[in-house]
C-alpha cells in the first residue's frame, strides 16, 4: 500500500512546497519595508509576519496543530524557550507554537538562501558555531533581547537529532544565558515533526496532526554558572521523559 500511495504523496509535496514559497514572497514585501524599523521593532513585526504565514500554510497543506498545557503559559513573561530538533518542519512549527515576541537562535548557513534567507536574517538571531568570536557576539546578542523583554528560542541540541534516541546531547549556551540572566526556561516539544517530515527528505512530507506540548515553566533561581551542566541535565531528563510518555516521533532505527 507503501508503495501505491507514494506517487500521491510525491504531488503532496510538491504542491506544499509550491505553496511555502507562493506564500513567502506574498509576505517578502511586507518583510523588506519591516526590515527598515529596526532589529527590535523591526524583528518583532517580521516574527508576526512569519506567524500570517504559517496560518496561511499550515492549513492549506492540511496539516493541524493542537496544543497541549502541562501547566498554563503566561505570554506576557520572557522565557527561554527549549524544543527538540528533528525535522526541516521544526522552523515553520516553531511560530506556530510561539505566539509573542520571540527570537530563535539558527544556524548563519541558512541565511544565504535566496529571499528565505533576507526574512531569516531579519527574523532570527544568527550563530556560527564554527566561530568563538560569532558565537560569542549571538549570546550577547540574545541576552540583549531578554533584557528587552523578548523571548528567545534555542533548539539545544544544536543539529538533527539522528540517533535512535528521543534526543541528543544538549549544547551548554542557553542554560549559560537563563542562569547568567536569571530567565525561566520553558520546554516545548514538537511531538510529531518527525512523522509529518523529517530531516532524512524534504519529499516524504505528509498531512495530519500537529502537536504541541507546552511544560511547566524551570526556574533558575539559585543557579550559579557552576551549574550549567546539573541544569542541563535536569532539563534533558524532563524532556527525554515527556516525549517518550507522549509518544512522539523520532528515529527508532
Amino acid at each position: 500500500m507503501r508503495y501505491i500511495l507514494k506517487p500521491f504523496q510525491f504531488i503532496y509535496c510538491i504542491y506544499a512546497m509550491t505553496l511555502f514559497v507562493l506564500i513567502m514572497l506574498l509576505i517578502f514585501p511586507f518583510v523588506i519595508i519591516a526590515s527598515f524599523f529596526g532589529r527590535i521593532k523591526g524583528g518583532n513585526m517580521v516574527i508576526r509576519l512569519c506567524m500570517l504565514w504559517a496560518d496561511l500554510w499550515f492549513p492549506l497543506i492540511f496539516v493541524w496543530h493542537k496544543k497541549i498545557y502541562e501547566a498554563p503559559h503566561d505570554k506576557k513573561r520572557s522565557y527561554i524557550f527549549l524544543s527538540n530538533h528533528i525535522s526541516y518542519l521544526d522552523a515553520a512549527i516553531l511560530v506556530k507554537a510561539y505566539r509573542q515576541p520571540i527570537r530563535p537562535l539558527g544556524k548563519v548557513e541558512m541565511s544565504k538562501v535566496p529571499v528565505f534567507g533576507f526574512i531569516y536574517r531579519n527574523a532570527i538571531v544568527t550563530v556560527d558555531r564554527s566561530s568563538a568570536i560569532n558565537k560569542a557576539n549571538s549570546v550577547r546578542i540574545l541576552k540583549s533581547l531578554i533584557n528587552k523583554g523578548i523571548s528567545v528560542v534555542v533548539f539545544p541540541e544544536g543539529t538533527f537529532n539522528m540517533g535512535t534516541t528521543p534526543l541528543k546531547e544538549f549544547y551548554d549556551g542557553a542554560f549559560r544565558v537563563a542562569i547568567e540572566t536569571q530567565t525561566p526556561i520553558k520546554p516545548v516539544l514538537f511531538l510529531d515533526a518527525y512523522r509529518r517530515m523529517s530531516y532524512q527528505s524534504f519529499f516524504n512530507m505528509t498531512p495530519g496532526r500537529s502537536r504541541l506540548l507546552y511544560l511547566a515553566e524551570i526556574p533558575v533561581t539559585g543557579y550559579t554558572v557552576a551549574d550549567v551542566s546539573k541544569l542541563k541535565d535536569e532539563v534533558y531528563t524532563i524532556m527525554e521523559k515527556k516525549l517518550i510518555e507522549y509518544d512522539a516521533g523520532w528515529r527508532k532505527n
